[in-house]
């Protein structure tokens, strides 16, 4: 058993490679469609994804405006120059024998991400550089035979490359997660984890703490959630650490996360870079690009997450509120908008009742159906500080505001929840209450300076009123008229 004076003698090395699928209508090299997520086997092809004879490849332009948008959210500089390779190896997926990458001068030059740790910090990590480059197809595998799907084959990709800078396994769950939202706020990518649309490859090594040479590394590859890949990580730190604490050596290789039994499983020994036989694909031009270019493309770059971080400092929200919030770029936007149109509380307001439906469902699904009008919950949140409807009404009237074309009025109308706070009206039954022989003990104790004693009170009041009555007029009534 690995012990936490064990691991605490020895320091993790992470870097992370990730396959970032870009949203273009068409692949990268020939005119099928992109879009694969649940397409029957081998219909979103072309000749050119078969590797047919005689089929050349075309660029598709789109994919490189996407990537050079991608490189500027990675504070990163697009090369001039860049060109593609051909990178030599056999798999059944692969129908050309090779597949066109960008290894001698990709597209996205040396960068960096500024990913947010819960406890508030920020890890800087570098990045390598990002090139441009075509998917393979898909593999599935059964008892005694595989079957081939090529559907994803030509499918334009960027492959980001870390620095090794990460070192625990939070901070590459916290690395990931940023940039998959630097990814997604850029339209670069659609950002459906569930369909792959970005996969991380984790590179762990370990070594003693004093040392200043890096363990041997292995390779998880194509985790498909945050979650994944600190788990992941997590498990190979202690599986490295094991082996070398009992006097074995750690083999170069690659692995897989078995998601089911939370552990990682050997696949095959890593090959080289050299096995790989790069060559200049000649089929393919060089991209050329000039600083007027690359600045008219990046010049439309949507709002980052941290323009959302920066712009609701001073609403002074808990750090987890802020994170659910830019789990999903739509929350980010609305909230902002409703800054923009309304006021800060009521932007807080909205702010963490998104947050608590982001709560009750997975935290990485973007997928929550929601009315992104922003005048709707402008109303609502005017409706609570006017007290029109209780905290737990208002919550009530969000969840359906989210899903509904409804005003947040004609909502509260049609649940029969608007919240009484004239004075008047409640007075009747606060009398009520307070002429009950039930409530005598109650008021006496009030009198005799038992202050809890009122919650009984409110509660019967509210009870007779169905839940319409305003809590904190019902107290105020309740004490002026013990107190008389």
């Amino acid at each position: 058993m690995i012990t936490e004076d064990i691991l605490s003698k020895y320091k993790a090395t992470i870097g992370i490679e990730c396959h970032v699928q870009l949203s273009t209508q068409t692949k990268l090299f020939s005119g099928a469609d992109n879009d694969a997520r649940d397409a029957e086997p081998n219909i979103k092809t072309s000749p050119i994804d078969f590797g047919l004879p005689g089929m050349l490849p075309v660029l598709n332009k789109n994919a490189i405006r996407l990537a050079i948008l991608a490189a500027k959210a990675l504070n990163a500089p697009v090369a001039k120059v860049s060109r593609f390779d051909r990178k030599h190896y056999f798999y059944p997926d692969l129908p050309k024998g090779y597949q066109i990458s960008q290894m001698y001068e990709p597209l996205i030059q040396a960068g960096y991400v500024d990913a947010p740790l819960k406890d508030g910090s920020v890890i800087h990590i570098r990045i390598n550089h990002a090139h441009v480059e075509e998917d393979a197809g898909k593999l599935t595998h059964f008892s005694s035979y595989s079957l081939i799907d090529l559907n994803r084959a030509g499918t334009p990709l960027i492959e980001i490359v870390s620095e090794p800078d990460m070192h625990s396994p939070e901070e590459a769950r916290a690395y990931a997660t940023e940039l998959y939202r630097l990814m997604v706020y850029s339209n670069v990518t659609l950002g459906d984890l569930y369909h792959g649309n970005m996969r991380f490859d984790v590179n762990v090594s370990v070594a003693p703490v004093q040392s200043d040479k890096l363990g041997q590394r292995t390779e998880i590859k194509n985790l498909n959630s945050f979650r994944s890949v600190e788990k992941a990580a997590d498990y190979e730190i202690k599986r490295q650490i094991d082996i070398i604490t009992r006097g074995g050596n750690i083999d170069q290789e690659t692995r897989g996360w078995d998601e089911a039994k939370q552990k990682t499983t050997s696949q095959r020994s890593k090959e080289n870079a050299q096995d790989y036989r790069y060559m200049p694909d000649a089929d393919i031009p060089p991209i050329v690009l000039t600083d007027e270019i690359i600045d008219d493309i990046q010049k439309d770059l949507p709002n980052l997450p941290q323009y959302y971080r920066n712009k609701w400092a001073d609403l002074n929200m808990d750090g987890s509120v802020i994170e659910k919030l830019l789990s999903n770029q739509s929350y980010a936007v609305l909230v902002s908008n409703i800054q923009d149109k309304a006021n800060n509380d009521a932007a807080k307001r909205v702010a963490y009742w998104l947050s608590s439906a982001v709560e009750q469902n997975d935290e990485e699904s973007t997928s929550i159906a929601i009315n992104f009008s922003p005048d709707n919950y402008i109303e609502l949140s005017e409706m609570v500080a006017n007290n029109e409807l209780s905290s737990t009404a208002a919550k009530e009237i969000f969840n359906e505001l989210m899903t509904s074309d409804k005003s947040p009025r004609a909502i509260a109308t049609e649940k029969n929840i608007l919240q009484i706070s004239d004075e008047s009206a409640i007075e009747s039954v606060v009398d009520s209450v307070l002429n009950s022989p039930a409530s005598s003990q109650s008021i006496e104790d009030i009198k005799n300076g038992k202050d809890k004693a009122i919650g009984y009170l409110v509660g019967q009041v509210m009870k007779q009123s169905k839940g319409k009555a305003n809590p904190s007029v019902v107290q105020k009534i309740i004490r002026n008229k013990i107190s008389m």
